[in-house]
Parts: C-alpha cells; structure tokens; sequence
C-alpha cells in the first residue's frame, strides 16, 4: 500500500504545476492518507502520526480564507496608500510595545546583534508586527490547516510539504495543542511556517530547545537567524528617507527588471544606483548613507509624498513578507523603537 500511495503521491507532485485553484480530486481522507505515507517516507514515527493525524477533518473557514486572499491591485490598476497602512500598524501602542520590550532584552539585545548581525529594533519590530510581542499567535489547530490547503490544492504540494515537515516538529517531542497557529500554517512568536522552523530556529537561551513560542531568546535569535540567512548587510539601514526634486523624471530610472517572484512588489522600485548617483540626479538622502551604497528609489504614494532610498536590506525583510507594506512598516517600526 505505501508503494502505491507514493506512486500517487509522485504524479501529483509532478502535475502540482497544472492542478487548479480548489482541486479536491480526491476524497480527504484518500488524500490524507497520501500525505500520512509521504511522512513516514520521510521518517515520521507511527505514534506521531497517529496522534497528529487521527481526528483530521478539513477545515471550510480555512479554505474560505484562503480563497479571499487579495493577489492583485485595485481594479483600476492603482495601489492602496502605503501612508494609510503605516498609521494603522506603525502606532503609538506599537512602538511603546516595542521600546519596552527592546529594553527588556537587556544584554540579550547585544548578543543576538554580536552573533546575527541584525540589529534588535529590526527584530523587536518583526516580532510587534507578527504577533503584537506574543499577545497573539493564532489558534487554528496546525495540522488540520495544513492538511486543509494541501488537499484543497491551490498550491497543493508548498502545504503538503509543510504539513510533513509539521509532523517532523511534532517527531521531536512537540505535542499537538502547542502546533497551533494562523490559518495558513505560520505559528509561535516569529510565525514560522514547519519549513522555516525546521532550518532556521534557535536555542537562544542554551537549554537545548527551539521555544520560539514561550522563549524570548529563542523567538528573537530564530527571526535574527532568518535574516541573517537570508543575506542582511550588517551597519546598514533598511533605507532613508530622501526628498525627490519636482519635475523628477521617473520614467528615466525605471527598472527594467522584471522579477520573478513577487513581481508587482519589486515593479514599483526604481533601478539600482549608487547614493552618490542618486545626489547627481537631485535625489537626497535625509540620513547619511555612504555614497557607495547602492540603493532604489521608492514613492509608493505618488509625487509630493514621502520617499525613501532603500537597501539591499529592504529586500530581506520582504523574504519575510513579500509586501511594500508590510515592509516598509516593519522598517519604519524599527526605527520608532530605536529613538
């Protein structure tokens, strides 16, 4: 039966490019049991996945949510006011949150700064943006979610990965009430996904486990740990705020660049130039950065509004969320903590 199991579990995999949106081609139980053999392919013990696995039922609230996920901009081609979303999630609360948990860290704060290079407020803001601090990191049963969206099939073999990799977690002695989380699959104080936890949490305390959902060395050293990964530039900013001169030829520094993962958050920077390039053009930076920074120019709200010069490290915090807004909070965040 495992053979034959695999073998299916093998052609969906191959044809995961062309399932459509909502395909429950199969059962959910015939389909669960596809994901219960891929994980004791990959080394799951019984006990875990009978624990994990026995009561799974798919979840419609799951689905729903994940069908009402917005992809595309407004109808009329234009984007919602970054400014909008900055006032809601770059708050007084927020940053006071993040001050009084910045200086909290104490000595933790310099450590993970020395071992990471990331500097705290970075990842204090991360952690205010995920979860507000740990006041909130979801209650959605992780197993059921995951099992969920594979089956629903949208991106069928990204969830059935994570849901092995959840029973993975669960292998390690992590019993099932703590795996709770958001609707798609994220949990604990950084809102790790089983993949991210698996290859990039921490033992920032030293007691031999990964806590990232009651431990703040752990929750805080696992989000430097990403980022470190993901290739953060140690002394330089996220990015500055510039002034742009009126009558600025956009049109003239354009990308040319299409990108193939999240293109329509990287379509609204500029190319690449130096700083020094940038003063030449009349774009200047209201925070000293070093002329040979590279950097692209970014007005999401149109002319006369804010602008900002943005690093390579502006382009790490969207490997945590592909979105404009949601870096440019996290970055704006960060700097509020730090005053």
């Amino acid at each position: 039966m495992r053979l034959t199991l695999l073998g299916i579990l093998a052609s969906l995999a191959a044809a995961c490019s062309s399932v459509p949106s909502a395909a429950q081609d199969l059962p959910f139980d015939s389909y669960l049991q596809i994901l219960i053999a891929r994980a004791r392919a990959e080394g799951v013990s019984e006990p875990t996945i009978r624990r994990m696995t026995y009561d799974l039922t798919p979840n419609q609230r799951v689905i729903t949510l994940d069908r009402g996920q917005p992809g595309t901009p407004s109808s009329s081609g234009t984007f919602p006011r970054v400014q909008s979303y900055l006032d809601q999630h770059v708050d007084a609360a927020r940053i006071g949150g993040g001050r009084r948990n910045l200086q909290a860290l104490g000595p933790l704060a310099a450590r993970i700064e020395a071992r990471y290079g990331v500097p705290a407020p970075i990842v204090v803001a991360i952690w205010g943006h995920e979860t507000n601090y740990g006041s909130y990191t979801g209650d959605f049963d992780l197993a059921r979610s995951l099992a969920t969206l594979a089956w629903e099939g949208r991106r069928r073999e990204l969830f059935a990965t994570e849901f092995v990799d959840l029973l993975k977690i669960a292998d390690l002695g992590v019993d099932r009430g703590t795996l709770k989380g958001s609707w798609a699959g994220a949990f604990g104080n950084p809102q790790f996904l089983p993949s991210i936890y698996l290859r990039l949490a921490q033992d920032g305390d030293g007691d031999g486990h990964r806590d990232i959902w009651n431990s703040r060395a752990d929750t805080l050293a696992s989000i430097a740990n990403y980022f470190r990964d993901a290739g953060w530039r140690p002394g330089q900013p996220w990015g500055v705020q510039a002034t742009v001169p009126g009558g600025f030829n956009w049109n003239a520094v354009e990308s040319p660049m299409n990108s193939p993962v999240c293109g329509r958050v990287h379509e609204r920077h500029s190319r690449w130039k130096t700083v020094r390039e940038w003063r030449a053009l009349g774009v200047q930076p209201q925070v000293y950065l070093d002329d040979s920074v590279m950097a692209s120019l970014f007005q999401p709200d149109g002319p006369g509004t804010r602008a900002w010069l943005l690093t390579a490290n502006y382009r790490v915090i969207l490997e945590y969320n592909c979105s404009n807004y949601y870096a440019m909070s996290v970055g704006l965040l960060a700097d509020e903590i730090a005053r």
